[in-house]
This record gives structure tokens, C-alpha cells and sequence, in this order.
């Protein structure tokens, strides 16, 4: 067995994914080598999306994922757009299903390079999200940071796309506010007994949404799909929006949209946005080593 495998340096409206192919080889990625790659500038990531045989019959693949600090992470929207762009340019196909330890995503290239990723059902129940304290309605938690008679921010809505997602409602620009002071002290708040992802979420429009996220295990994140439809489902399910809206991604590069539609007929959340690829390599998963491909400059780490 090899000591590399080939890896790919992508992005989906700027969050930082590495596709990192891992099938026909046992092993996995280790957290070792994820640290590793994130602590240089050229590699740092949000996800990696490793990909891996099939598990189970009539899916295409096995998609491991890892957050930039070496933990686990149950879904990632942008990185598996990452992962279909990748392996239809392999492979000339336009329709997937993968497999991830929160269940089976269906996904489909469009014509216009586009792709939409079926992210499943949301989750509102707060023992399934899970929450340590028992709410029966999580469109509304009691949850603040800042001065008990002026919170900053307060009552969010909860919900799990396969990951702990709290969404805080403001109503002016998401990016007034200082998220990397709060964000990790919501991420690691005691209502959270698996930490969760922290978004701040603006309503333009009946069918429009501006965010920002705190990513669990990745920190401060250009972009974050998991969360859009979180968001997306929470303005719904509270009457804010309707069940197809635009999220802008406010801290994207040029301000990149996803569109999520919350289907009614079967309560499944599609999430349609671009993906793209920067440069490819090899990497070590072992220690994560790396070295960027010969055509595209001599660089080794």
C-alpha cells in the first residue's frame, strides 16, 4: 500500500475543503495528519472529505469527514458538492450516493455546473440534537451571551442536519457582530453536550437569508452548507420565510449564495450551490505530508 494517496484542494463558496481519496486502501486519515495539514497556510482547510469504498450496496461511496482540529464531523454540504465535482470529473457522472455516519446523501451535478445535495430531514427533537436540557418546542431556546437585561444575543433556534446547528436571529449586518469572541464559548456551551455550530442569521426578504457561521471543530468558516440549511429550515419553521430561500454567505468570497429548498412532500432539504476546484497533490494520512502536483509548481511539506 502506498504511502500517499492523491488529494485535491477545493472550496465551496470559499469554505476550504480537501478531497482526499482513500479507496482501495484500510486506512484512515488520522487526526494527526489533519492538524498537521491545517497548521500550514497552503493546506489549512475547514473539512477534509475523505472518500472510501462503498460500505453498504447501490452507493457510490464512503465519505469520512474531519474537521480542521482532528475531530469528527457527521455532514458538510459544501465539501460533498466538493466530492461530486470531483468524482464526476473522474468518472463522467452526473448523479451520487454516498454514505457518512449521519446516513445516505443523494446528490446530482446540474448542466451549469451546479450541484444539489439532498441534506435529508432535519432533526428538531432536543434530545436527538441533541440538547442537555429538555425544550419541547427548539424553534425557540432559552439561550443568551452578553448582559442578562441587553444580551448581545438570545433565543436561538435549534435543529440537527445531521450536526448541532443554533441559529441566533439579529437585525442588522452579521458582520457587525464580534463571532470570533462568542463564537466558541456558544460552540462549547453546556447546552450542547456535542458542541454545535453557531450561526448568525439576518431575513432580508420572505425568500432571502444573510449568515455567518462559527463552525464546531473548524472555528470562524468562510462558508458553511450544513448551517444555510439549518438556517433555512429555522426561518422557515418559524414563519420568517418561506420553505425555498437564497442564503447569502456573508463572509464568502463575493458573497456566495446557496439556495435551500425545505421540500414539503416529504420534508427532505436540498441545498444547490457551486463548487471549485484550486490545485491537487499527495498527501501522507498518516502524518499529513503533503506535496503539491509537478505541473502545478514543486512544493513539499
Amino acid at each position: 500500500m502506498s504511502a500517499t494517496v492523491e488529494f485535491a484542494k477545493m472550496n465551496g463558496l470559499g469554505n476550504k475543503i480537501l478531497v482526499v481519496d482513500m479507496r482501495g486502501r484500510a486506512d484512515r486519515v488520522t487526526p494527526a495528519a489533519a492538524i498537521a495539514l491545517n497548521a500550514e497556510p497552503d493546506t489549512q482547510f475547514d473539512q477534509i472529505m475523505a472518500i472510501h469504498d462503498p460500505k453498504a450496496s447501490g452507493t457510490d461511496a464512503w465519505i469520512d469527514i474531519l474537521n480542521s482540529d482532528g475531530s469528527k464531523a457527521q455532514a458538510c454540504g459544501n465539501g460533498t458538492r466538493c466530492v461530486v465535482q470531483a468524482l464526476a470529473a473522474e468518472t463522467g457522472k452526473k448523479v451520487f450516493t454516498f454514505q457518512t455516519v449521519a446516513g445516505i446523501l443523494n446528490a446530482v451535478e446540474h448542466e451549469d455546473g451546479t450541484i444539489s445535495v439532498d441534506m435529508g430531514k432535519p432533526v428538531f427533537d432536543w434530545d436527538k440534537i441533541p440538547l442537555a436540557e429538555e425544550f419541547h418546542d427548539t424553534s425557540r431556546i432559552e439561550l443568551q451571551i452578553g448582559p442578562i437585561d441587553n444580551p448581545v444575543l438570545h433565543s436561538p433556534s435549534v435543529a440537527s442536519m445531521g450536526n448541532p446547528h443554533a441559529i441566533f436571529w439579529v437585525d442588522r449586518d452579521v458582520m457587525s457582530f464580534d463571532l470570533g469572541r462568542f463564537g466558541p464559548l456558544l460552540e462549547n456551551h453546556p447546552m450542547f453536550p456535542e458542541r454545535a455550530n453557531i450561526t448568525l442569521a439576518q431575513v432580508t426578504s420572505p425568500s432571502s437569508i444573510t449568515t455567518r457561521t462559527w463552525e464546531r471543530g473548524a472555528g470562524l468558516t468562510l462558508a458553511c452548507g450544513s448551517a444555510a440549511c439549518a438556517t433555512a429550515v429555522s426561518a422557515a419553521r418559524t414563519g420568517r420565510t418561506g420553505r425555498e430561500v437564497a442564503v447569502t454567505v456573508a463572509s464568502s468570497p463575493n458573497q456566495g449564495v446557496l439556495t435551500i429548498e425545505w421540500r414539503e412532500h416529504d420534508g427532505h432539504v436540498i441545498m444547490t450551490g457551486p463548487a471549485e476546484w484550486e490545485w491537487s497533490g499527495a498527501l501522507d494520512p498518516s502524518t499529513g505530508a503533503w506535496s503539491r502536483d509537478a505541473t502545478q509548481g514543486a512544493q513539499a511539506r
